[in-house]
């Protein structure tokens, strides 16, 4: 393990090209000798990174979990047991204690895996016309129910708008009507409102999986979202690439069939033309949804379809350990991040590997520099620091919701979440972008070490992407758990104006969720580096002080709280 530090100083990688299975053949560390120079450094990270935070070892960490030797950290694969074994070898390596309350490092997951069988159409009918829609290219559907077939005979599509049923903003997109036995057609986001809703924020109205929630309320038989782009925060290829792979659930008493029987996302255009065969305009519909009042609109015409699975039943694994309190052991702070990735598709030709590097290698490296900055430092913290490394996040945060449901800790004794989900591979920046700033009195801390450090906070620049709800934090909140969320900042150091945005909408459109988010020849994790060292001085704030922040006056998550901490 590489420990140093000099007057400020920090090497770091100059060239860190992808890792084939020579460079990782199960060494430990994985610490190539790669040629290095030096980057001036902030100061004020000088005690963590004497205190084992460094780009050499937080690198090679990356290039270990990224390799195609992991095939892409699928729950439930060959990349699952090296990726559990290898994290376990390296917090223990690192100083920390198994995290398990039964003197384990895991925490059992039990998931169920579903994987849809082609062929598959959606059949869209309506009189004498028939539409014939095809996986991938038109639509992506699955059940949820884990049963060996389903189907959807004859259903009536009806259109509800945003699908919002939200009392607080006085809005509710369904009424009277009754949905039961329904294919929903649901617009992606929430109504774009200046003064509700979050204005040009989304809130958990606006996302899918509220959507299929609802749906499963009504009693609908299917429930479909409209792709597009921009509302959506990420391109159709995201969602249909793997129209037939596996996907994951917790595994649920009643096998999920409170759920609606099908549920999936249909391309905008096909939405278009779904909308001209019923004789209607789809952006005339979508303008009437933005507006108070709106009613489902029956289209009129019926879908049906057969869906066949393939079920298996696994236990996945959150990996957990524990640097333990000196005063007050049986309080805790987390540190979380997601290990898991999409896996391969052996249906692809060429690279089948979805190695997930910066999505999330990088944010579990980081527990591992975070677990080795706490045990080296000279004194133990005040609280016990749990730093969790959970499963399925891509499946839909499953992995975080088991443990908000099972937590080995109880929230009431929890103090705050903070989570990590990529980090910065473009060097520093002057400021950290705080993912749902204003939720909670983290907010405060967080704006404290932002000042130690020289550093600004800056809210979400992509607020209408709803991030404050696609990642493990957002559990934990569910949870009454009071969570961060920081993400790399927008105002690189020695850069453009608009770099940080650039190098955004470059990762989202060519590399998220692609067999292309690989380790890549120009990465700087300077600021990856820095980011890490805010996230251990706001742990070690917390994990050594006496505070339990709150939530804020205005979130929906602060009911919970109260009633695990009255005043």
């Amino acid at each position: 393990m590489n420990r140093w530090l000099l007057a400020g100083w920090l090497p770091v990688m100059a060239s860190c090209g992808g890792v084939g299975e020579e460079e990782t053949g199960g060494a430990a560390m994985g610490v190539t000798d790669e040629t290095v120079e030096t980057v001036e450094m902030a100061p004020e990270t000088a005690t963590e990174i004497a205190a084992g935070i460094s780009a050499e070892t937080l690198l090679a960490e990356i290039r270990v979990l990224a390799s195609d030797e992991f095939e892409g950290r699928a729950p439930g694969s060959v990349g699952e047991e090296l990726t559990v074994d290898y994290l376990i070898e390296q917090f223990g390596a690192a100083g920390a204690a198994p995290g398990n309350p039964d003197g384990t490092w895991v925490q059992d997951v039990p998931l169920v895996g579903i994987t849809p069988l082609p062929p598959q159409n959606l059949v869209v009918s309506g009189g004498a016309e028939a539409l014939t829609l095809e996986p991938a290219t038109d639509y992506v559907a699955a059940t949820r129910h884990v049963v060996d077939a389903v189907a959807v005979d004859g259903a009536e599509f009806v259109f509800v708008g945003y699908g919002a049923r939200a009392p607080e903003y006085d809005w509710d997109d369904f009424g009277d009507a009754d949905l039961s036995g329904k294919i929903l057609l649901f617009l992606v986001n929430d109504p774009p409102l200046d003064d509700i809703f979050g204005g040009p924020a989304m809130t958990y109205y606006g996302r899918w999986s509220y959507k299929h929630e609802i749906a499963a309320e009504l009693g609908a038989a299917g429930s479909l979202v409209i792709h597009e782009t921009g509302p959506a925060g990420y391109p159709w290829e995201v969602i249909g690439a793997t129209p037939f792979g596996e996907s994951f659930d917790l595994a649920a008493p009643d096998d999920n069939l409170g759920r609606a029987t099908m549920e999936g996302w249909v391309q905008r255009a096909t939405a278009e033309a779904i909308f001209e065969m019923a004789g209607l305009d789809f952006e005339t519909a979508k303008q009437q949804a933005a507006v108070r009042g709106f009613e489902p609109i029956p289209l009129g015409l019926t879908g049906s379809i057969d869906i066949r699975n393939e079920i298996r039943r696994i236990d996945s694994r959150n990996i957990v350990a524990k640097v333990e309190g000196s005063e007050a052991p049986d309080e805790v702070v987390i540190h979380v991040a997601h290990w898991d990735h999409i896996g391969r598709d052996e249906s692809l030709e060429g690279d089948q590997i979805f190695n997930g590097a910066a999505d999330n290698a990088t944010g579990t490296a980081g527990l591992i520099e975070l677990a080795r900055a706490y045990s080296m430092a000279p004194q133990p913290p005040r609280r016990s620091v749990l730093f969790l490394a959970v499963t399925a996040e891509e499946q839909g945060l499953l992995g975080s919701f088991h443990y908000g449901r099972n937590p080995l800790y109880p929230a009431a004794q929890t103090v705050a979440a903070l989570n990590m989900d990529v980090l910065n591979q473009w060097g520093r920046t002057r400021d950290l972008t705080i993912v749902g700033l204003g939720q909670s009195e983290l907010d405060d801390v967080a704006a404290d070490i932002a000042a130690e450090l020289g550093r600004t906070l800056a809210p979400d620049p992509e607020p209408e992407k709803g991030f404050y709800y696609r990642s493990d934090h957002f559990a934990f909140a569910r949870a009454g758990i009071p969570a961060f969320y920081g993400d790399p900042g927008v105002e690189y150091i020695d850069k453009p104006e608009g770099y940080g945005l650039q190098k955004r909408d470059e990762y989202t459109t060519n590399d998220y969720h692609k067999v292309s988010d690989e380790v890549k020849p120009d990465w700087d994790m300077a600021g990856a580096v820095e980011d890490l060292a805010f996230f251990y001085r706001m742990g070690r704030r917390l994990a050594d002080g006496e505070e339990w922040p709150a939530w804020s006056e205005t979130s929906e998550f602060r009911a919970l709280r109260e009633t695990q901490r009255p005043q």
